[in-house]
């Protein structure tokens, strides 16, 4: 039995223990990246594919006889056509649950930035500031305490509570927003009032069509002046030009994000372009921790296991 990983560099193997996935199959063919023009070729004998971000439309699948299992290794799954797969017998397998603990800690250390401004005042000592001042410190930058501030988390799944109990620990008062769905869920607030009382607004809610551009002027404009938004979710969540002029202009106090709308963005994305000093970018790592991908590959393992034992039951 054969398979192929089609995007090894989203997980860079060589740092993990890949010794149970070696022995889940016959053979392995490893690629660093997969073209959409190279992807037919090199699915077409495998029984089993992993992919992360190659997308695998219906044209593909209907023309890889040997497919029976499309294993993702992430959470989501848009970039597999599933109907296709539906159509042709083969299961398709995603892994949650997986960055917790890494997502949780990438957002606090953001909020934690903003908050000291501690990245800012590690440029200037390298720079030679904190040499030349004549006085034993530097006072640059306003440092606020998140002690006693109120950290609003919408999307209260499980990485959003994870990010709520690392707030609790700092001492915030927590307010989690109203579900997207309707359902009245007791001690959540509407969204409206999170935005006005809310130092901290962290994202951890699906893209979907009606978070699309969550974060519009009007969200904006419903924050405080002093409040900071924070995006570990998905770069979709933002409208990233009223994000751009609300902190230039003032409107809130800073931002950080670990996603863009486009991954990777484009050389002249207007948030790359213009130098903002209240927002902070992180290349879509908030997940990579060794320990979260080594639970990413373990989950796809796991995955492929329990097909070949439910296929040899049959």
């Amino acid at each position: 039995m054969r398979g192929v990983f089609l995007d090894t560099l989203t997980m860079k193997l060589a740092e993990l223990d890949t010794s149970a996935l070696e022995a889940v199959l016959d053979h392995w063919d490893y690629y660093e990246t997969t073209t959409p023009q190279e992807a037919a070729e090199r699915i077409k004998d495998a029984d089993v594919v992993i992919t992360n971000k190659v997308v695998l439309d219906r044209q593909l699948i209907e023309n890889a006889p040997n497919l029976k299992l499309i294993c993702v290794c992430a959470t989501g799954t848009n970039n597999i056509d599933l109907e296709a797969a539906a159509e042709n017998n083969i299961p398709v397998k995603n892994v949650a649950g997986y960055t917790g603990s890494s997502l949780a800690q990438h957002t606090l250390a953001l909020i934690l930035a903003l908050a000291t401004r501690w990245h800012q005042y590690h440029t200037d000592v390298q720079q030679g500031q904190w040499s030349d001042s004549p006085v034993f410190c530097r006072l640059d930058y306003p440092v606020i305490e998140l002690s006693g501030k109120v950290m609003g988390i919408i999307g209260y799944g499980d990485l959003g509570k994870k990010v709520a109990s690392l707030g609790k620990a700092l001492g915030m008062e927590i307010l989690v927003a109203d579900s997207f769905t309707g359902e009245k869920k007791a001690g959540r607030v509407p969204l409206e009032t999170l935005l006005a009382q809310a130092d901290v607004v962290s994202l951890h809610c699906p893209l979907t069509e009606q978070t699309n551009q969550l974060v519009n002027r009007e969200f904006l404009a419903a924050m405080k002046s002093s409040a900071f938004l924070v995006n570990t979710a998905r770069g979709g969540l933002v409208d990233e030009k009223a994000l751009m002029d609300a902190l230039k202009s003032g409107a809130i106090a800073g931002a950080a994000l670990d996603v863009l709308s486009v991954e990777p963005p484009p050389a002249d994305h207007p948030l790359l372009t213009v130098d903002i000093p209240n927002l902070i970018i992180t290349p879509h790592n908030a997940w990579i921790s060794t320990e979260s991908r080594q639970r990413l590959l373990n989950g796809v393992i796991e995955n492929i296991l329990r097909w070949r034992t439910g296929e040899q039951g049959e």
